[in-house]
């Protein structure tokens, strides 16, 4: 193999300073104003075109997130998978031209191709009874039927793309109460999910959804959701409206249930390639086919979870040193990845 993984790196002061001043360097020229607004009013055109460009290309089974999210496989028992992890880990090997390509600060690598994720990390193998599969059965505000109203067990998935994430929850997790949601506001993207013949409208129900708009109604009602996942989603909205969105799925959870993050942390590869000129305020940049995103720090996520009414249960930097030999080249990926929680009790 090509690569050379190691997890878990810890950075010294000069990587640190010399990733700050790369990313100084590249955001010493914000885009113009009219240019900004452009990539904001057009930015669902531009999903739309990514999708449409490489549909399943970037399709990728995440295996990893059984082992870093137990909860959305509740009857599986983490106690018994301590060696699934090692299985999975090479065959997400990713090759050596998908990590070597970021032109212009575009990895092909990075965008919802999450076989950079081969995680061989040693779980802790703690078995705790999961709080959120109590059933909770007080929608009491929404008596209708709604997709999925006779579920016990709800999971909702922001920014889906081409359901990376949805198809291997409805392989893995048998449960009969379980049912999916997932939604995405590339029309392309939610086609492409409700096309695959893994599809299953009796236990997963897809559809486009806009997050940065307040009046784009979801299918299910407040208080009606265990989890809800978001993997390198967040990242692509204008950081404004961040705050507003995580408080709007806050309230989608019943007390109890739970928020899932996975996304890009500050001075990842992708944010040290950028180069002049593609930044649009601190830490936002666009990409060369016109897609967002932002690179967080563990606390900005946690204000943002909290501030929302969520405690947190984890908040971790994942940083991994990928070395291409055949490139010469060392690179460190940097993830964070959280989960925050809604007290099962108004805080007094």
């Amino acid at each position: 193999l090509m690569f050379h993984n190691r997890d878990n790196v810890e950075w010294s002061e000069e990587q640190e300073a010399s990733a700050r001043s790369k990313v100084q360097e590249n955001s010493s020229q914000l885009l113009p104003q009219d240019k900004q607004e452009e990539y904001e009013v057009n930015a669902k055109r531009y999903w739309d075109d990514f999708y449409k460009i490489h549909e399943n290309g970037f399709f990728k089974d995440r295996h990893w997130l059984f082992t870093e999210f137990p909860e959305l496989a509740p009857n599986r028992n983490p106690c018994q998978n301590g060696d699934s992890v090692h299985e999975f880990s090479n065959k997400e090997e990713s090759s050596s031209e998908e990590l070597g390509s970021c032109a212009n600060g575009h990895c092909s690598l990075e965008n919802r191709a999450e076989n950079e994720l081969n995680l061989v990390k040693s779980t802790p193998k703690i078995c705790t009874e999961d709080l959120a599969t109590e059933e909770y059965s007080e929608l009491n505000e929404h008596d209708g039927d709604y997709p999925g109203s006779s579920a016990s067990y709800r999971i909702l998935e922001v920014g889906c793309g081409a359901g990376n994430t949805v198809f291997p929850i409805l392989q893995t997790n048998n449960d009969p109460g379980l049912f999916v949601y997932c939604c995405d506001f590339s029309t392309t993207a939610v086609e492409l999910v409700q096309n695959n013949a893994e599809y299953d409208s009796s236990r997963c129900f897809a559809f486009v959804h806009d997050l940065c708009n307040d009046q784009s109604p979801f299918p299910m009602p407040d208080k009606s959701l265990d989890v809800v996942i978001l993997i390198f989603v967040l990242s692509a909205i204008l950081p404004e409206k961040m705050q507003g969105i995580v408080n709007r799925l806050s309230r989608l959870l019943k007390p109890g249930g739970m928020i899932l993050l996975r996304d890009y942390g500050r001075y990842d590869l992708a944010q040290l390639r950028f180069k002049k000129g593609q930044c649009l305020s601190d830490n936002f940049y666009v990409r060369g086919d016109g897609t967002r995103v932002y690179f967080f720090t563990q606390d900005e996520l946690d204000e943002l979870f909290t501030r929302a009414g969520l405690e947190k249960l984890q908040n971790l930097v994942d940083r991994r040193l990928q070395v291409n030999r055949g490139k010469q080249m060392t690179m460190y990926r940097v993830w964070i990845q959280c989960k925050y929680l809604k007290p099962a009790a108004p805080q007094p």
